[in-house]
């Protein structure tokens, strides 16, 4: 199988890699609300580059009340629906993704970035949108839990530290577990080019402790000190950055004898 995650509107690699003949895993994180490395995305679309210039250096400075302000402003000085035009933007994209994976027998879970209903929505037929529950796939146990971990942008995929809890909790002992966030690991949730810890969640490292798959494979962090580390029992590693890397993690299928 094949596992990737943070496509951010790579639709052109992502279509490459939904062309091969094993299944693909996607962790999140579907769509390009903004790059920071090279400005563009949704936010850029609506609001121009020199906003994004902006609120990229708010970031930063990890100023997150001033980016809000800024948000404010930068729509009172728009007019019109702000919100309709992001989700004009947002739904064009996602239909992008469904021309991308059109064929494709694909797992996918939403990261913080993604609305899940839309992403559920727009899937093509052959994929699976996946969330709190688990799946055979090439003799694995495969556990999916989306969401991203809470901040003060409030994206649509963000959920509480207590939901993730429940659905961990209800999802039981998996081979594999696939998650958008990272565990509270330090070295996996540290970015090194932002130069700070982003969000994780204590719910996975609780899961991982408790039940003690084989696997656990995430997203979410672009840059991360270590993209992989033994939690326990478990080998945890970061599967993304794909917007940038353009390459899956491949997983081996299970062998059966007999």
């Amino acid at each position: 199988m094949q596992i990737i995650s943070d496509v951010h509107g790579a639709f052109s690699a992502l279509r490459r890699v939904a062309s091969r003949p094993e299944p693909l895993l996607i962790l999140g994180d579907l769509v390009n609300f903004v790059d920071y490395r090279t400005g563009d995305g949704m936010v850029c679309d609506v609001f121009g580059s020199e906003f994004v210039n902006q609120v990229a250096a708010l970031r930063a400075s990890g100023d997150y009340v001033a980016s809000r302000e800024l948000w404010i402003e930068g729509a009172k000085r728009l007019g019109g629906d702000v919100r309709a035009m992001f989700r004009e933007a947002l739904l064009a994209q996602y239909q992008e993704m469904s021309l991308a994976l059109t064929g494709a027998h694909a797992y996918v879970t939403f990261g913080n970035v993604d609305t899940p209903e839309l992403l559920a929505d727009a899937l093509p037929d052959g994929c699976h949108y996946v969330d709190g529950q688990s799946v055979d796939i090439e003799g694995w146990t495969v556990g999916f839990v989306g969401g991203g971990a809470p901040s003060p942008l409030g994206t649509p995929g963000e959920i509480a530290e207590v939901d993730m809890e429940i659905k961990l909790e209800a999802l039981g002992p998996v081979d594999i577990l696939c998650t958008h966030l990272p565990p509270a690991v330090e070295p996996l949730r540290f970015d090194t080019v932002a130069n700070r810890t982003e969000g994780s969640s204590e719910a996975i490292s609780r899961y991982l402790s408790e039940f003690e798959p084989a696997y656990h494979y995430f997203g979410d962090v672009h840059q991360p000190k270590a993209s992989q580390w033994k939690v326990g029992q478990t080998l945890s590693r970061n599967v993304g950055y794909f917007r940038a890397t353009g390459r899956p993690t491949f997983h081996p299928a299970r062998l059966s004898f007999g």
